[in-house]
């Protein structure tokens, strides 16, 4: 059964269409608005080994705010919509990566439970146009709207990019861990509650 999902939201700030497919290739076409999201989402996409298409129509002449939240929060339906009852999941996973003298480390639960640690202090407040404080509000939308329990670490870095890089490389790759399917349980849900 192919997991994925198409998300449409609307609203006076934004207009956004999300198409992820869970078992891709890698393949992204992102139009977000902004250049440096649109190179993070791709690597997420890369790294996570997921299909992503994203057109979004947001009010950046206000600023990218309600853009990279609102695009979060279809991330998180589209991964909670295409994984459905997370059947068969291994629902965990984590990633170290390096780039160049960053190192970013993210850890998942796919548990039905939001939160997000984000434990991420950088020298620059702003990398080309894009405001580096709308990453956390970015990954806060996308927890609380997948019901992903999340904690991303920088361990070091001295360039804001690279640290970027690096942290949205491990969460494509710890997210995409947490999404495959355990071919020893892959007809139930990896929870002793039954249901996650």
């Amino acid at each position: 059964m192919k997991r994925n999902a198409d998300v449409r939201r609307t609203t006076k700030e934004t207009d956004i269409r999300l198409s992820l497919t869970i078992d891709g290739g890698g393949e992204a076409d992102v139009r977000s608005g902004n250049s440096f999201m649109d190179h993070m989402l791709t690597l997420f996409a890369r790294h996570g080994l997921f299909d992503l298409q994203l057109v979004c129509k947001g009010d950046i002449e206000v600023d990218f705010h309600h853009s990279a939240e609102d695009i979060g929060i279809c991330l998180g339906r589209a991964v909670s919509e295409a994984l459905g009852d997370n059947k068969g999941i291994k629902r965990f996973g984590s990633s170290f990566v390096p780039m160049d003298e960053s190192l970013a480390r993210v850890c998942l639960d796919i548990c039905g439970r939001a939160n997000l640690v984000y434990a991420v202090t950088l020298p620059d407040r702003i990398v080309g146009t894009f405001e580096c404080d709308l990453a956390e509000d970015f990954f806060k939308a996308f927890c609380d709207h997948a019901a992903v329990s999340m904690h991303i670490d920088l361990i070091r870095g001295r360039n804001s990019h690279h640290s970027l890089e690096a942290i949205f490389k491990a969460f494509g790759h710890a997210l995409g861990k947490g999404c495959t399917i355990n071919p020893r349980a892959a007809d139930q849900v990896p929870s002793t509650k039954g249901v996650l």
